[in-house]
């Protein structure tokens, strides 16, 4: 809204008003502004949850070896991330943008979706919340909205990139002059670094194209599904989630920075896609809701983001490597998400596989992989046999969370760096 403000007051030269036509200017307000609601707003919010009694019901001091009870803490945190992201991009924010359209969509969908589960859990005394199908139906859902959108809107456009050899080498990396429609996606470690979706489905012949966006849906719906789930998974410690999405969320504004300028994107050897400067808006709000938040979430936790938060957290990041055609760089960029859910999975058709047996196995000491570090011996089921049992000694979980943001800090290091090694 202060952006068609200033930019109407610019015909009258008004002082400042045109500051607000860098994105550079505007990002960093994001990111103070940001910081500064979930700073303030969540002090009154943290208060108002106590005074309500909206706190965690499950977690208490039996499952810590170093007897931190958390019982009695403020849920539904989230609500302060949403709020911060939401409101700095109403004021600064090109909302004819169509990128910041679908964020601030994925925002309030996926923030929905979560706070009907803490509601549930809290208000309801349901442990186990809002149904599992339910949940895949509103991620499946955001999932068809975001990839039918990029599909049918006509702003949706990129200028490939292009490699111009001489004598078998690379000498330049030039743009092709006109915007297009595509379904081309950046993959790393490869010479030729943008997979055409309607490539893989090339036997279908004059309708291959059709089938590439067909299968751009799919693959849209699977990594929102994936991400956010996995950023669930990890909201099981003070601070884990929100400083891990932080790093990504810085990761993915450089990630769309380079690829909103033609000469940043020549250099990456990356496609350059119009419009998408606007995303650098929200992830600065995005990254400065986090930031703020941690200010309560670090251990000891004074509010927990619940999966208000960390649905929404998985979705936004999830959409936004979409939108810069970078989501297959996803599994290394948020490598965490995904060991995260992959312990679960092995863990749970490992104990199924033993059950069948009559015998009782588990990979690890406890799920997801961060439990695992802070499980002491003693807390293991002597009828059960556990494959993996090392670390012996026990981590504080706020050793194991500064320890999970020095990875992702490297797996961002090494995102940015597989764009250059081909």
């Amino acid at each position: 809204m202060l952006y068609y403000l200033f930019d109407y007051l610019k015909q009258f030269d008004f002082p400042g008003a045109r500051m607000f036509g860098y994105v550079s200017f505007r990002s960093l307000i994001a990111i103070i502004l940001a910081l500064l609601i979930s700073t303030i707003f969540g002090e009154y919010f943290i208060s108002l949850l106590k005074k309500k009694q909206i706190t965690e019901v499950q977690r208490d001091a039996s499952i810590d070896p170093f007897n931190v009870n958390k019982k009695g803490v403020p849920t539904m945190g989230g609500i302060i991330i949403i709020f911060a992201t939401i409101i700095p991009c109403l004021l600064l924010g090109k909302l004819h943008n169509i990128y910041m359209i679908l964020m601030i969509i994925t925002t309030l969908w996926l923030g929905t979706l979560g706070f009907l589960d803490d509601y549930i859990k809290t208000f309801r005394k349901d442990k186990e919340g809002l149904h599992g199908k339910f949940k895949i139906i509103g991620q499946v859902g955001l999932g068809l909205i975001v990839g039918l959108t990029l599909y049918i809107s006509p702003d949706v456009v990129i200028r490939e990139n292009i490699e111009v050899k001489k004598g078998g080498e690379v000498v330049e990396i030039v743009h092709k002059a006109k915007d297009q429609k595509s379904t081309k996606t950046t993959i790393p470690f490869f010479k030729n670094n943008n997979l055409d979706y309607a490539d893989i489905v090339g036997f279908m012949g004059e309708h291959a194209q059709a089938a590439g966006w067909v299968l751009f849906v799919f693959v849209t719906i699977f990594v929102v599904t994936a991400v956010s789930n996995g950023a669930n998974l990890n909201d099981g410690m003070d601070g884990m989630c929100a400083g891990n999405s932080a790093i990504i969320g810085l990761t993915l504004g450089i990630l769309a920075y380079v690829s909103s300028h033609i000469e940043y994107a020549s250099y990456l050897n990356i496609m350059f896609i119009p419009g998408s400067e606007e995303l650098v808006i929200f992830i600065c709000a995005f990254i400065g809701a986090l930031i703020g938040f941690l200010w309560y979430n670090a251990f000891p936790a004074q509010v927990f983001m619940g999966d208000t938060g960390s649905l929404t957290i998985g979705g936004i990041i999830a959409v936004f490597a979409i939108i810069i055609h970078k989501e297959l760089l996803i599994p290394i960029l948020c490598g965490i998400f995904l060991v995260e859910n992959l312990s679960v999975i092995l863990q749970v058709k490992y104990f199924q596989a033993g059950k069948k047996k009559g015998i009782k196995q588990r990979i690890f000491k406890r799920t997801p992989i961060h439990d695992h570090f802070r499980v002491t011996m003693a807390q293991l089921d002597p009828e059960c046999s556990y494959m993996f049992t090392k670390p012996t000694n026990v981590y504080h979980e706020s050793k194991i969370t500064v320890r999970f943001w020095i990875i992702t800090i490297v797996l961002a290091a090494i995102t940015i760096i597989t764009l250059k090694i081909r």
